[in-house]
């Protein structure tokens, strides 16, 4: 049976693709950095919960000697994320962004991958058939956001793009230096969530269409790509 475990997973897309790979038979742990929330949330999926906070050493640690006790891991889904947001339900601009707003977007965004990856990557190189998924975003995209004719291109924000484009990044590094791992970046879309003060246009069903989907892919998949729905997407 696969073994995944997925960040942030306690609500929205997250929650989604616990439930979607649950019923997909694979046994899925839903890390969660309030214990409560993410207990709750395994109990409604029939998953297993870890406590487990992107920013945190410790919690990340002691996950990883929990599902390496528990049998392993085969599938990472790098889910946890956030965007920072001021009044109004605003995204702070160049103008107005600062360092510590920066800071925190990278301390979840791209630290809490790269932590989370060195924690768990000896547990996926012993899988049979080890999977990472790094959820980015279409604003990622250098060559859309750069696009006057593209709608990503009339987006104000600066920390979350920019955290997202180091996740692809990151993704694209990773997989050159484990090729027996299938490591991808996905694109959601945007989906009605907390993250964005529910300001999306899709339903989380729909955002987890392609990370539900691509932690399934085989040894013959792709890897270091970035993905949505519809197939590869420029950098």
């Amino acid at each position: 049976m696969t073994t995944t475990l997925i960040t942030g997973a306690n609500k929205g897309i997250g929650h989604e693709t616990a439930r979607r790979l649950v019923a997909a038979g694979h046994t899925v742990y839903v890390g969660a950095r309030d214990a409560e929330r993410g207990r709750r949330a395994a109990e409604r999926l029939g998953a297993r919960f870890v406590l487990l906070d992107v920013t945190d050493d410790a919690t990340v640690e002691a996950a990883a000697k929990t599902i390496e006790a528990d049998g392993g891991l085969d599938v990472l889904i790098n889910n946890a994320g956030i965007e920072t947001r001021v009044e109004g339900n605003a995204v702070p601009t160049a103008e107005t962004v600062t360092a510590d707003q920066m800071r925190t977007t990278f301390e979840t965004n791209v630290f809490g991958v790269v932590r989370v990856l060195h924690a768990f990557l000896p547990l996926l190189q012993r899988s049979a058939a080890p999977v990472v998924v790094n959820v980015s975003s279409g604003l990622a995209s250098l060559a859309n956001l750069s696009d006057p004719e593209h709608p990503a291109h009339f987006y104000p924000g600066i920390a979350y793009p920019t955290s997202k484009t180091a996740v692809n990044m990151l993704t694209v590094q990773y997989a050159k230096a484990f090729p027996g791992l299938r490591i991808n970046a996905v694109e959601p879309g945007f989906t009605k969530t907390d993250l964005n003060g529910n300001t999306g246009i899709q339903t989380v069903e729909e955002g987890a269409e392609i990370i539900v989907r691509m932690a399934q892919i085989g040894a013959d998949g792709p890897t270091g790509g970035f993905f949505d729905v519809n197939g590869p997407l420029p950098w």
